[in-house]
C-alpha cells in the first residue's frame, strides 16, 4: 500500500515537474527564495503593529519566533527520521525531470520545511489580522501554496511532502494563534 503511494506520488512529481518551462525557471527560483519575502513578512508585521500595538506586537513576535523555530525544527526531526531521497537525488528520476533549484541538497524530502513554515506564516498571520482584513487569509493561503510549488517546480520536493508539509503547517500556525490567545487572555486583558 505505502509503496503504491509513494509510485503514485513520483508519477505526480514527474507530471508536475515537466509542466514547467524555461521561460518561467527565474520567477520560480525567485518564489523559492526564502530571502524573496521579507518585504512581506515586514508588511504583515507593520500591519499587526498598527491593530495591535508595541506591546502586543513584541509578545507576536516572540510568538511567531517561537512557531518558526518549532515548525522548523520538527520538519527537521521528522526529515532526519524519514530519511526520504529528494527527487533530484533520486537515482529512478533525477535523469528524467526538469531541475531548477541551484544545488540538490543531501538534507531528506520528507516533508517540505518552505510548505510547513509559509503555511504556518499564513495560517498565524491571516487569523491574527481576520478581525480587520476579513479576506487576507485566503489570499496568504494562496501564497503560501505557491511557495510550496515552487518545490516541486525546482525539483526538490514530491507532492506528498508538500501536502504533508502544509498540513503540519496550518497545524502548527493554528496552535500558536491558539497560544497567544491564551497569553493575551492572560497578561492583556484588565
Amino acid at each position: 500500500m505505502l509503496e503504491q503511494l509513494l509510485e503514485y506520488d513520483t508519477e505526480l512529481f514527474v507530471f508536475l515537474n515537466s509542466l514547467g518551462s524555461e521561460n518561467w525557471d527565474w520567477l520560480w527560483l525567485l518564489i523559492t527564495n526564502k530571502l524573496t519575502f521579507i518585504p512581506f513578512y515586514a508588511i504583515l508585521l507593520f500591519l499587526i503593529y498598527r491593530k495591535y500595538g508595541w506591546q502586543k506586537m513584541l509578545v507576536i513576535v516572540v510568538v511567531i519566533a517561537a512557531m518558526i523555530t518549532f515548525t522548523d525544527q520538527l520538519t527537521n526531526v521528522v526529515k532526519r527520521t524519514v530519511l526520504r531521497f529528494r527527487p533530484c537525488a533520486c537515482d529512478e528520476i533525477k535523469d528524467t525531470i526538469r531541475f531548477v533549484a541551484d544545488y540538490c541538497s543531501t538534507n531528506r524530502s520528507f516533508f517540505s520545511g518552505h510548505a510547513s513554515n509559509s503555511m504556518a506564516a499564513a495560517v498565524f498571520g491571516g487569523l491574527m489580522l481576520r478581525p480587520y482584513f476579513k479576506n487576507l487569509i485566503f489570499f496568504l493561503l494562496l501564497w503560501s501554496a505557491i511557495v510550496a510549488y515552487s518545490r516541486i517546480y525546482v525539483g526538490v520536493h514530491f507532492p506528498v511532502d508538500i501536502i504533508c508539509g502544509m498540513a503540519f503547517g496550518a497545524l502548527s500556525g493554528f496552535g500558536f494563534f491558539k497560544l497567544y490567545g491564551a497569553l493575551e487572555n492572560r497578561y492583556f486583558k484588565a
